[in-house]
């Protein structure tokens, strides 16, 4: 599946999500954002595309993540 180009005319960048930490003892909210994102257990990586409403999310759980850019 090829990806799309964004509004420049350049294909748009992805980022690798990884649940560092556990989401026990911090809130509803963060635990419905870490399930939004697609992190359902702790070390495990998730691909998603760079837009504003992920970056959005990842802002909110930072604290809980690690977040790489790739291609």
């Amino acid at each position: 599946m090829e990806r799309q180009p964004d509004h420049e005319g350049k294909k748009m960048t992805r980022l690798a999500i990884m649940l560092r930490r556990s989401t026990i003892g911090h809130t509803a909210q963060q635990k419905r954002v870490a399930l939004g994102l697609g992190l359902r257990k702790m070390n495990r990586v998730v691909i998603r595309e760079n837009s504003p409403q992920i970056r959005g999310m990842v802002h909110k759980i930072s604290h809980l993540l690690s977040v790489k850019e790739i291609d």
